[in-house]
Order: structure tokens, then sequence, then C-alpha cells
């Protein structure tokens, strides 16, 4: 997703869960305007009504927003990457480690 998809994404979501503008507006205490100008593409949401409105519609922040910014891809799958080697046990975790060093050959 690009800035210029942004508020066609944001429609398409509210339109799946089969809301209407004025719903999510009230949900997130804005006016049904503001929702029109985000999915036009006149404004974009701010981080509160963005943190808003994922809770209204069940998703993360990542899946609203996350690929806008082509760097922010790569920091959530360092994210991912360093919460799932988190879980591991030490004997699992060197055994990643030499994998890896394999692969950088």
């Amino acid at each position: 997703m690009n800035s210029e998809n942004y508020g066609t994404h944001i429609k398409h979501i509210r339109q799946k869960m089969g809301l209407t503008q004025n719903q999510v507006a009230e949900a997130l205490g804005v006016t049904p305007g503001y929702i029109s100008n985000v999915e036009n593409n006149r404004t974009a949401m701010s981080l509160r009504i963005l943190t808003y409105y994922a809770k209204l519609c069940g998703c993360s922040l990542d899946s609203l927003v996350g690929t806008l910014d082509p760097e922010y891809s790569e920091t959530a799958l360092d994210r991912k990457l360093y919460n799932a080697i988190m879980q591991l046990d030490v004997d699992t975790k060197e055994k990643l480690l030499k994998t890896i060093e394999l692969w950088n050959l």
C-alpha cells in the first residue's frame, strides 16, 4: 500500500465491516466529513484516531499503515524475528545462529 491508496484501504475496511461513514465517525468521535476526507485522501488520520480505528476494526496498526513507508516493513519483520527468537530456548538459539552464519558464507 502506498500513500495514494491509504484512504481507499481505510474505506475498503469500513465497507467490509458493513459500517457507514456515520457509524465509524460516531465510534471514533469525529465527524462523517472527517472520515470522508480520509477515505478520499484529503487528510490523514491522527495516530490517536488510527489507534481507535484499528481497535474498532479488530486489526493492527501495521495492517492499516505498515507498508506506507518501505522502511517500516523491514522494521516490522525485524521485530517479528526478534519476538520469535526470544521465545526459543538457548540450545535452539545457538543452532539458529549457526545456521544463519552458514547462510552468510
